[in-house]
């Protein structure tokens, strides 16, 4: 995901991370000086719903407004599956390419019977 946070506080005349922390603590939510320079300089690793909500509020706009979808990391962090023993890749049934991974079974002691 791509962090929009200071391109929509930009939008509302935001332009400093401390003017945002003060907004934020007027709003209900207080946070530390190191967690807003986190937000503010890139892209924060977690963030609790309850943080997300009050910072839409104070900028006056929706969660989809702060992030963007990056498909092309999504595509890049998939692990490259070699062929099958013919060579032929098994695709997705959709024509896609994509493969399945492989599923080994397990040896040793069966799982037990449910109870009746």
């Amino acid at each position: 995901m791509k962090w929009n946070l200071r391109i929509r506080a930009a939008e509302r005349g935001i332009w400093k991370s401390a003017q945002m922390r003060r907004m934020l603590a007027e709003a209900g939510l207080e946070i530390s000086a190191g967690k807003m320079s986190s937000w503010w300089a890139g892209t924060p690793a977690t963030m609790k719903l309850e943080e997300l909500d009050v910072l839409c509020s104070v900028l006056k706009c929706a969660p989809t407004d702060l992030m963007s979808p990056e498909p092309e990391k999504v595509t890049a962090r998939r692990p490259r599956v070699a062929g099958t023993a013919n060579g032929d890749d098994q695709g997705d049934g959709a024509g896609h390419g994509a493969t399945s991974p492989v599923v080994t079974p397990r040896f040793g002691k069966p799982r037990s019977e449910p109870p009746l």
